[in-house]
């Protein structure tokens, strides 16, 4: 399986930039959406659509509101902060886990009506 993040980390900001560019043209012309009704959507000019299309850079918000246009924003996802838990961690927890249960009722021990012994 490639790593794709070596990839992305060879190439230049320019070329990432160009790549995003061919991925939202090739999404808007999969949805058959002209650069006037993305453009429209997105609350932004067709210029911008235009823009990023050649590779130009754009800002941060013209994008996010190009990719919620095109129903794109899951791209984010990679974004999402999951709580990670190292091997080391995960075994000290396995190891603290209860392994049997116990009859003790503080000091006292109780029959099954409930009377003391």
């Amino acid at each position: 399986m490639e790593n794709t993040n070596t990839q992305w980390a060879s190439m230049s900001d320019k070329t990432i930039i160009a790549a995003i560019g061919e991925y939202l043209k090739h999404e808007r012309l999969a949805q058959n959406k002209t650069q006037l009704k993305i453009a429209e959507e997105a609350g932004v000019n067709r210029w911008t659509i235009n823009q990023i299309e050649k590779g130009e850079p754009v800002s941060l918000t013209s994008l996010i509101q190009i990719l919620r246009a095109l129903k794109l924003l899951q791209v984010f996802n990679a974004f999402n902060i999951g709580e990670e838990i190292s091997p080391i961690e995960l075994a000290k927890l396995e190891k603290r886990k209860r392994q049997r249960a116990s009859n003790k009722l503080g000091n006292q021990t109780a029959n099954d009506d409930g009377a003391e012994w």
